[in-house]
């Protein structure tokens, strides 16, 4: 979905009371009855106060009605949950304007943002789910308590779960973006300045940087970590120079990991297979776009295995689950992640999560309207220089307006 910010400039204190009352009280409610949202948002303005927001969100598309539902009430949309998580960014002064949308997929769309200095970052938004909503509830035994809001809930745990992989990775010197803040479903990275591997059409030498790929997956085992997707698309190219006014410097390629909500440990029940798919991605890449073939054959996870933990390195699967992110947690995301992978592939989606706007009484379209437009060089119709997209789109940056008192 196009994230607009636009509306946030004309949202009340009293509205926002509203669109998180709904979302809080969508833990434990697909619907939640109007009458919760009035006893949790305790507007001054009672009853009519909060209808008047009622009716203001639900223009705006913030939340939504359900068709044919047997009592009145409202349920959170995606957009819902972006601005509640735009608004927490805002009040800690880590995003200030939102720009073009760089990237999408099947579960996260990649934003340009800048915070109020202009300094660009990036804002990753989970979406699992996307899809459709009610593919995901088809089979979920594993959510249990929380079957309410499933999407609400997963796509939280994404982002719990990427973000704390991205700051143990920090932390340990790997070559990721540096991660700045986590608030609901969305993470706010730095921005890298570099292309994705697969826009790359050579390179000087493939042997060496293909060594430095597998060196990383080797590295990362020693931590106790698989990254579950090391392909094409998770792997940026930045050029390093330690003169850029120099035109014959020497330039080396630095490989930059990105998208860790897949990862797991080393010793997952299902390691060996996405230890393996990992090395054979990266192989199969650089016979097809490189022409090059390693004569050295592996590396084998059998291999890989003893060297975790060793020399007293951290393993940062169990220092991950220690800062927070549950076994439970790691459950419920991969099972929501394996069945949404295999709903797109049997393409599946239908388009319609069954809502009803507010303001009008017609059917609301599902809130994805051009999910898989993009080719495959990334190209969402913005311009694109050197394998970047542009920052700013014909609007510039929009700026988020937050009105006093929120």
């Amino acid at each position: 979905m196009l994230l607009d910010t636009r509306a946030m400039r004309h949202l009340t204190a009293e509205d926002w009371r509203v669109l998180t009352a709904v979302e809080m009280a969508s833990k434990n409610h697909e619907l939640v009855p109007t009458t919760l949202i009035e006893r949790i948002a305790r507007l001054k303005g009672g009853t009519s106060g909060v209808h008047k927001s009622i009716s203001a969100l639900a223009k705006v598309g913030l939340i939504a009605r359900m068709k044919e539902a047997k009592y009145d009430g409202y349920r959170l949309s995606y957009g819902g949950l972006d601005y509640l998580a735009l608004h927490t960014h805002s009040a800690r002064n880590h995003i200030y304007s939102v720009g073009t949308r760089i990237g999408v997929g099947k579960e996260s769309d990649i934003m340009i943002v800048a915070d109020d200095k202009g300094t660009q970052k990036v804002l990753k938004i989970h979406r699992l789910g996307r899809i459709s909503f009610r593919t995901v509830k088809t089979n979920r035994d594993y959510l249990k308590k929380n079957q309410s809001a499933s999407w609400m809930y997963l796509s939280r745990l994404a982002a719990i779960k990427e973000y704390a992989f991205m700051q143990a990775l920090r932390e340990e010197g790997f070559p990721v973006p540096e991660p700045i803040a986590q608030s609901r479903h969305t993470i706010v990275m730095t921005l890298i300045d570099a292309p994705p591997m697969r826009q790359i059409s050579s390179v000087p030498d493939p042997a060496s940087l293909y060594a430095e790929l597998i060196a990383l997956i080797l590295r990362l085992a020693k931590h106790g970590l698989i990254h579950g997707d090391f392909n094409e698309f998770n792997i940026l190219i930045r050029e390093d120079t330690n003169n850029k006014d120099d035109p014959d410097a020497i330039i080396t390629l630095t490989p930059i990991l990105i998208d860790f909500p897949q990862m797991v440990s080393m010793d997952h029940q299902n390691a060996e297979m996405y230890f393996d798919r990992d090395v054979q991605c990266i192989k199969r890449f650089f016979e097809r776009r490189f022409h090059f073939m390693s004569t050295t054959p592996g590396p084998f996870f059998k291999d890989a295995k003893k060297t975790v933990g060793r020399g007293g390195v951290r393993r940062l699967d169990a220092a991950v689950e220690a800062s927070g992110f549950t076994k439970k947690m790691a459950k419920d995301l991969e099972a929501a992640i394996r069945e949404q992978q295999a709903k797109a592939k049997d393409g599946n989606a239908d388009g319609s999560d069954g809502l009803e706007d507010d303001s009008d009484g017609e059917e609301e379209e599902d809130e994805e309207e051009e999910e898989g437009s993009e080719n495959e060089d990334g190209d969402d119709g913005h311009q694109v220089i050197g394998g970047l997209a542009l920052v700013e789109s014909e609007e510039g940056l929009q700026k988020l307006t937050i009105n006093e008192g929120t």
